[in-house]
């Protein structure tokens, strides 16, 4: 027991910092957004439209969750757990593989199995930690709604379907953990995988069956596939029905079961898929260190310039979404005019909010590539490159031009996904100049985004993996909704998000993505600088 202990305590000591960015900041966001939207929608009258425009469009539903009501908690629960446990769910799979495969990549896990501890109790205190984590997260947030004037019976269970929510993923990654031979390869499926149970549960919404009232809605069965969709049948607030949670610690359970099964059947080290066979001779493209680096980039780039074209193309053809909306709630059309001014439409309020959503992808693409300088350091790939007469400073450079071309390239697959969607609608010619330009907006946080990553690789290089992801997940949330939930001005103004220019009306400002931009560029260009006089830092 004491070794599992040290284990343990191991673990927590190298996850302090983002365990605390997190839960911290995911309470103090719950607390924010509750009270910002229970006073921005304190009239009952007005939670009754809007939820019955989501649900007559069902589209809506897809992004938010399963309405169940218009009191204050299941309106919130409504508004904010799918997100929430989205955040949870990448949390869990990121922690799992980053102490399973990570370690066996690195050769550390080796050097553990070689003592008393075994091959076993590292993966038991891997569990544990999750667990721990989880339920850290769930108190944080049901103390935040709690504070903010919720009942306490269902801010509990609103915790605990968070907490079971990220069980359920927690084992998800530590089963890719054992299927992939890298921990890029694995957290790649994780996000993936946590991506499709948002939209499964989102489909799910969408396809059910609504109440006369049309203020409930009993989810269709694509639901029931998700863990996020458990987490939503408790009915937290109305029901409270913890039954739901029971199935989730029980998937978990058996998929953690199932690791120590796996773990037992294969050798340290190897992985149930075999990995991919290189080329006998390599591409003229990898004769340059650049090269190198957009070789290793350009997977990353596929993937969220596929989310960004989707997200692009949504924005432009819920064109009856938007009018139902403008028509039904002119509440709601008033919260999203707020964003670009109110002599916008409500097409063009919704094209800038959806593309705020884009300029995020773009964000995520850029910090991976920033933490993948972090990983070639990490597993000694960047030492033999440095060998070579590449300089630091040119090589972390390298990074900073690939990671603007990805922004760039996530930007224009959202830009054209989006031109070809608005010219299908009634009035292409105003919409398609609105996204052209909503698609530029989103470049300066981007490049802000890329550069505090490298900024934090180059000085503080052990941070740069959780440090990254919980910085851009927090702005992210605070500067795409924190507008439209009217949050405190002090705490949408912490994002980059919030500064972008938003197109569509006459009055445009762009001075806050100039300011933005010369930002992105000043934090690079010093992170790109600092790397003269850093040296190498091999630990994970």
């Amino acid at each position: 027991m004491s070794r599992l202990f040290v284990l343990l305590g191991q673990r927590f000591r190298r996850d302090r910092l983002q365990l605390a960015l997190w839960c911290v900041g995911s309470g103090v966001l719950a607390f924010a957004a509750a009270n910002a939207a229970l006073d921005t929608f304190s009239d009952l009258e007005e939670r009754r439209q809007i939820l019955g425009v989501a649900i007559a469009s069902r589209t809506i539903l897809v992004f938010r969750g399963t309405p169940n009501g218009i009191d204050d908690g299941a309106f919130m629960f409504f508004l904010l757990f799918a997100w929430l446990a989205l955040m949870g769910g990448l949390l869990s799979t990121f922690l799992a593989v980053r102490h399973t495969r990570a370690e066996e990549e690195q050769g550390r896990a080796e050097f553990l199995a070689a003592t008393p501890a075994g091959r076993v109790l590292p993966t038991v205190a891997t569990v544990a930690h999750g667990m721990l984590a989880n339920v850290t997260l769930g108190l944080f947030v049901a103390v935040a709604w709690v504070l903010a004037g919720l009942d306490i019976g269902g801010s509990l269970v609103a915790g605990a379907a968070l907490a079971a929510t990220g069980f359920a993923f927690l084992a998800v990654g530590l089963v890719l953990a054992q299927l992939f031979r890298t921990s890029r390869g694995a957290n790649g499926a994780g996000v993936a995988i946590v991506l499709a149970a948002y939209l499964l549960r989102g489909v799910g919404d969408a396809s059910g069956t609504a109440s006369d009232d049309l203020l409930h809605v009993a989810p269709a069965w694509p639901s029931w596939l998700s863990p996020i969709g458990y987490g939503q049948f408790t009915g937290a607030y109305v029901e409270n029905d913890l039954r739901p949670l029971i199935a989730l610690v029980g998937f978990s359970g058996l998929l953690i079961a199932g690791v120590f099964v796996l773990q037992a059947i294969r050798d340290q080290g190897a992985s149930l898929l075999p990995g991919r066979h290189g080329r006998a001779t390599a591409r003229w493209t990898l004769s340059s260190s650049f090269g190198l680096v957009w070789r290793l980039t350009v997977p990353t780039l596929i993937a969220w310039a596929v989310g960004g074209a989707a997200a692009g193309l949504l924005a432009t053809t819920l064109s009856s979404v938007v009018g139902q909306v403008g028509g039904a709630a002119p509440q709601l059309a008033d919260r999203l005019r707020q964003a670009i001014g109110d002599d916008a439409t409500i097409e063009q309020a919704f094209i800038a909010t959806f593309f705020g959503l884009v300029g995020v992808l773009a964000a995520c693409c850029a910090v991976q590539v920033g933490m993948r300088a972090r990983q070639e350091e990490t597993h000694g790939t960047a030492e033999l490159v440095l060998g070579t007469p590449v300089p630091r400073v040119r090589w972390l450079a390298e990074y900073w031009i690939v990671g603007t071309i990805v922004i760039v390239a996530v930007l224009a697959a959202a830009g054209l996904a989006g031109t070809l969607g608005a010219l299908r609608t009634e009035d292409p010619a105003t919409l398609v100049p609105n996204v052209l330009e909503a698609a530029v907006a989103q470049l300066p946080a981007c490049l802000v985004f890329l550069g505090l990553t490298l900024f934090v690789f180059a000085w503080l290089p052990h941070a740069t993996i959780p440090l990254g992801w919980t910085l851009i997940g927090l702005a992210a949330i605070i500067g795409v909704f924190g507008p439209i939930l009217q949050l405190p001005d002090w705490l949408t103004d912490l994002s980059p998000f919030t500064h972008s220019p938003v197109p569509g009306s006459d009055d445009a400002d762009w001075t806050g993505g100039i300011v933005m931009l010369v930002i992105g560029i000043v934090v690079g260009g010093a992170a790109v600088g600092s790397m003269r006089a850093r040296e190498l830092a091999a630990g994970g």
